[in-house]
Formats: structure tokens, sequence, C-alpha cells
């Protein structure tokens, strides 16, 4: 048996130690230290979790009738379970609505999340008879392609389950590509943040009308290529402009290239590059991404160091399988710095974090293993 698995039809098993130990005190500091205040939440979330299958150290995708052989596997939950981690790693009280199949990778998701990674499942539930979604990531040359087994969940002959309202939140997490959820607007009209994404178009046809819902998002973090789709341009500058025009603060995503940002109520304009690491697996990056930038925000910090802050998350994570597992604890953070990975003149950009680092955090960094993993 590989090693980290377990018997046919037993539901696996996750490492229930909290591998972030210093999350709390990282959260306590983010709301000036003092016992925690409504709202209930830092972030509420809703979206699709997926359980991850990850091959990395792929040469390149194998040609049809042949087979490659890898000597590297992981698997964690993945979907909108890559923010929510990645959020609540840093130290954000982290809320999620989302369905969960009553298999053995739904079992084992929902113990990941809720007991190993502390993001509060309240408003999830479990769905008989449905599949967990899985996706197929294939890692190679800093990049990777994917195939996902997904269906939609089935409808209940009782009618649709009764939603609660959303809990409050200083910030809220939305897919634009799909029609917003009703508690987006509601919550924004009482205060709550609310920051939005997308996926690739299948289709292809980047319809310009997905757009029009960012009258109800704050802040918008498409990636390079799906912005110069949407708004019809060829440069990521370009792109973030158009979107400016739309949302409040726009940030395109460039992946190894780093980020361009613009707020147009204030009138900052920034580009960061990536942090300098070699990339293992970029799979979930961009959503780590989105997690140091949805702290950094209710950080108050400035746009330059947003952006600075959110890739050097996603670049941590990117030394490691996963984007969810992947994502950097506080400890690791701090360990970054005295690491040598990087020259000290790229160091000292990043000074400004050293203030948010939990007295707590050990450099002795401790990560959560996935279910499967390479063999030694």
């Amino acid at each position: 048996m590989i090693p980290g698995t377990t018997a046919p039809g037993v539901p696996p098993e996750p490492s229930l130690a909290d591998p972030c130990a210093e999350r709390g005190a990282a959260g306590a500091r983010l709301r000036g230290g003092g016992p925690a205040a409504p709202p209930t939440l830092d972030v509420f979330l809703s979206g699709q979790v997926f359980m991850d299958m990850i091959f990395t150290g792929l040469p390149g995708l194998p040609p049809p009738g042949t087979e490659i052989v890898t000597d590297g596997l992981g698997s964690a939950p993945g979907g909108v379970a890559n923010i929510a981690v990645a959020m609540s790693r840093l130290g954000l009280r982290v809320g999620l609505a989302a369905e969960f199949g009553d298999d053995m990778f739904g079992a084992y998701l929902w113990r990941t999340l809720a007991e190993q990674e502390g993001v509060d499942l309240g408003l999830s539930r479990r769905v008989p008879g449905w599949s967990t979604p899985v996706t197929v990531s294939m890692a190679y040359d800093s990049d990777r392609s994917m195939v996902t087994y997904s269906r939609p969940v089935p409808s209940s002959p009782d009618g649709p389950p009764e939603v609660p309202p959303p809990p409050s939140a200083r910030a809220c997490f939305v897919d634009v590509d799909r029609p917003l959820p009703p508690w987006a607007p509601a919550m924004r009209e009482r205060g709550t943040l609310v920051f939005g994404d997308l996926g690739w178009d299948q289709t292809g046809a980047w319809p310009p009308e997905v757009l029009d819902r960012l009258d109800h998002v704050d802040v918008f973090l498409p990636n390079a290529a799906e912005a110069m789709a949407y708004t019809r341009t060829d440069t990521p500058p370009d792109a973030a402009e158009a979107l400016a025009e739309r949302v409040p603060v726009v940030v395109v995503k460039r992946g190894g290239e780093g980020a361009i940002a613009v707020d147009s109520v204030t009138g900052e304009r920034a580009e960061v590059p990536a942090l300098p690491v070699e990339a293992l697996d970029p799979t979930g990056a961009g959503d780590v991404f989105a997690a140091g930038f949805v702290f950094a925000t209710l950080a108050g910090l400035p746009l330059a160091e947003r952006l600075r802050f959110a890739n050097l998350c996603a670049g941590l994570s990117v030394r490691h399988h996963s984007g969810s597992l992947g994502s950097p604890c506080w400890g690791e953070i701090a360990a970054f710095g005295e690491s040598g990975e990087v020259p000290d003149t790229v160091l000292a950009d990043y000074a400004f974090v050293i203030p948010f680092i939990p007295d707590a955090a050990d450099e002795t960094v401790v990560r959560a293993e996935p279910t499967l993993r390479k063999e030694r």
C-alpha cells in the first residue's frame, strides 16, 4: 500500500493536528489584539469543494496512447476550499457554505476543513447519494493542466433546502461567472466588502454581460487571460484599466510575472513582481494570492503592499503540493526571511509584514500531509 493511503472503501484520515497553531493569535492581532467582537466572521464564502488529485514532476503531458510514470502524487481539498484554507491559515475567521458528497472523499474533505483547518462549516451540508467532485491536476514546467469530474447536486424530493441567512462578516467572497447569491448584495449593503473571482470559460465565449455582476463587487481578482478575454483587450494593464471603470479595486494576476492593480477610489496604481522562488506545483496559487490580498485589505495596507503580501503567500504555496495544504502558515512566513532563498534586497520590500507575525509563530514549520504523497 502506498504510504499515506488507507484500505479500499475506508475514508482517508487527515492529520488533525493543527499545522497553524498560531492562527488565532494572528487573527487577534489583525483585529487589534482585543477579544473577538462582531462581526462573527472575518470572511464568508460559498462554492464547490473538490477532491484534488495532483501529479507533480511530470516532463509534460502524455501523448495519446502512451503512459508517463511520475514520482509525485498528492491529494487535498480543492475548489473553494483552496481560498478557505489559505485565509484560515492567516488567522482569519472563515465560514464556508458548500455541499459535500456522502462518499469517502466527502468525509475526508469535511474533517480536513472543519477539524484540521478550523473552517466553520455550520452552513454547509452533506448530500446523500452525491459523488464528490474530483479534479486531477498534472503539474509540469511551472504550469498545470486539469481534468475534472463533477455532477450537479441532485434535487431533493422535498424541494430545495431552506437557506439560512449568512452570518455577519467583514468580507465575503463570490464567483462572478455565475449569478451572484442573493446574500452577497445584501451583505454589501450592511457594510461587508465583496471580493470576486471567476473561472475559465470552457465555451470560449467570454460573454461581456458577466462583468455586469461587478456592480455588486468591491474587489475583483481575475487572472490576466480571463481579464483580457472579458474586456477584449490585448495586455494585462489595458484589461486592468478597463475593469477599473466597473469596480472600485481590480487586481490582475499574472502568475510568475506578478500582479498589477488599480484602485479607482484612491487613484492608486501598483505593479509588483512575483516572489522569485522555484515552483513545484502552481495548483491553487491564484486562490492563495487572493487569500493574501483579502488579509492585507482587511489589515488596511496600501495597494502595493497588498500585492506584495499576496505574492508572498502565493510564492510560498507553489513550493509545496496542492493549493490548499500548500498555503503558508505564519511560521513559514517568518522562517522564509531566514532561509536565504531570496536576496536581502528583495526581502527589504516585505519588512512591512513583520508586525503581523504572531509571537506564537514558530519558525519550525509544521506542514499538513496530503493523503497521498511522494514515496521516499
